[in-house]
C-alpha cells in the first residue's frame, strides 16, 4: 500500500511543517544520501501569480529540511517552454533568494547536455507516435529526482502535479508535440524515471491552489494543505480527490495505476497526517482560449492543419498565446488576484522573500 502525507498549514509554521511533513513518509528512505539529488521545480508562468508556480516555502521548506538531514549534493532546475523563461521565471516567483541562502545555483535545462535515451520498457507513444527517439538531460541518469509542483487543475489533463512535472524536465522545449497523447506521455515519462533515477520523491504544496483554466488562467483560492509522497501516483491521485474529482477517471492516472507504476486507487493509499475523507475543493477544471485552440488543432476538427505545428509557422500560436497571457489576461484579470493574495498572509510572506 502506498503512503501519502497530507498536513494543514499556515504561514507562520509552513517550514517547520513541510520537515513533519515529509519526515511522516520516511522520505529519507527514497531518496539515498550517496547519489545527486535533482529539485525539478515547477515554472507554469514566467510571471508570477498564485497557485501557478513553485512557491518559495515549499523550496525553502525542502532545502531546509534535507540540509538538516545531511543531504550535501543538490542541484534545482527547471526547464523552458515555448512561452516561458527560465531564469527570468526563477526571478519572479522568488527562488533565487532561497537558493542562494543554501548555497546553491539555479540550472535552466537549456544549458545542459542532453542525449539520447533508449529505454529499456517498451513506451506507449513518446518514441513512435511522437518523435523518433528520446532525448533527455544527461545529469538526470543516475540521480534522485524530488518533484516540487503546485496543487491545480490543468486544461489538458484536469489536474497536474508530480507526474506532469516532470513533462517539463525530461522533454526539450518542443513538448507541446505531446499534446494530442499528453496523458500517455505522462506514463511514458514516469516509465524513464522509474528507470533513470534510483530515488524519486514528490512534495506539492496545496497551500494556494488553482481552480478553473489551468495551469495558469485559474481563479488561486487558500487551502493551506501540503502533501508528500514515494509513490508519484498515488500524490496525484490524493491531491486529486481533494479537489473534487475521481482520480481513476483521470487518464494518466488510471493508466499509470494499470501498469503497476505507482498507486491511483485511492483504496489502496494510506493517507498519513490528517483526515481528507471529507475534502473537496470543488474545482471545476476548465481550459482557456489558448487550451481550446489547441486541442482543436491537436485532435479536434482543425487537425488537419496540425502538421503546420511543426514547423515555422508555430510561431503565429506561440505569439498568439503569449499575447494572450502576458498582454492581456494577466494585466485586464490576472492582476486584481495578485493584489488580492498579497493582502492574505500567504501574499505577506511571499513578499518577504
Amino acid at each position: 500500500m502506498s503512503k501519502v502525507a497530507v498536513l494543514r498549514t499556515s504561514p507562520s509554521s509552513v517550514l517547520e511543517d513541510y520537515a513533519k511533513l515529509m519526515r511522516s513518509v520516511s522520505y529519507e528512505s527514497a531518496i539515498p544520501k550517496d547519489r545527486k539529488t535533482i529539485l525539478k521545480l515547477n515554472l507554469s508562468w514566467t510571471l508570477f501569480y498564485p497557485a501557478c508556480s513553485t512557491p518559495p516555502w515549499e523550496l525553502e521548506g525542502v532545502l531546509k529540511t534535507m540540509f538538516e538531514d545531511g543531504y550535501k549534493d543538490i542541484d534545482a532546475v527547471e526547464n523552458k517552454t515555448v512561452v516561458t523563461k527560465p531564469t527570468r521565471g526563477a526571478v519572479n516567483n522568488k527562488w533565487i533568494p532561497v537558493l542562494k541562502r543554501y548555497g546553491l545555483k539555479f540550472t535552466p535545462l537549456t544549458d545542459v547536455e542532453w542525449v539520447t535515451y533508449e529505454p529499456k520498457a517498451e513506451l506507449m507513444v513518446l518514441d513512435s507516435k511522437v518523435f523518433d527517439h528520446v532525448e533527455i538531460p544527461k545529469m538526470f541518469i543516475g540521480t534522485n529526482m524530488l518533484h516540487l509542483p503546485t496543487q491545480k487543475t490543468h486544461g489538458h489533463t484536469t489536474t497536474t502535479g508530480a507526474m506532469k512535472n516532470a513533462f517539463g524536465g525530461l522533454l526539450k522545449q518542443v513538448r507541446h508535440y505531446c499534446h494530442t497523447y499528453i496523458h500517455e506521455v505522462l506514463v511514458d515519462l514516469l516509465t524513464i524515471q522509474k528507470e533513470i533515477h534510483p530515488g524519486m520523491f514528490a512534495v506539492m504544496d496545496g497551500t494556494v491552489a488553482g481552480d478553473g483554466a489551468g495551469p495558469r488562467t485559474m481563479e488561486p483560492k487558500i487551502k493551506n494543505y501540503i502533501l508528500a509522497s514515494a509513490d508519484q501516483v498515488a500524490i496525484d491521485a490524493v491531491a486529486a480527490k481533494m479537489m473534487g474529482f475521481d482520480p481513476m477517471e483521470i487518464g494518466y492516472i488510471k493508466m499509470a495505476h494499470d501498469k503497476g507504476l505507482g498507486v491511483g486507487d485511492l483504496k489502496q493509499i494510506d493517507v498519513v497526517g490528517e483526515d481528507i475523507s471529507s475534502v473537496n475543493y470543488g474545482f471545476k477544471v476548465s481550459r482557456s482560449p489558448v487550451i481550446y485552440g489547441d486541442q482543436m488543432v491537436r485532435k479536434g476538427p482543425l487537425r488537419l492543419i496540425e502538421p503546420l505545428m511543426h514547423t515555422r509557422l508555430f510561431i503565429i500560436p506561440r505569439l498568439l498565446s503569449e499575447g494572450y497571457h502576458d498582454y492581456y489576461w494577466y494585466p485586464v484579470k490576472g492582476r486584481k488576484h495578485v493584489k488580492a493574495f498579497m493582502e492574505t498572509e500567504w501574499g505577506q510572506l511571499f513578499q518577504k522573500y
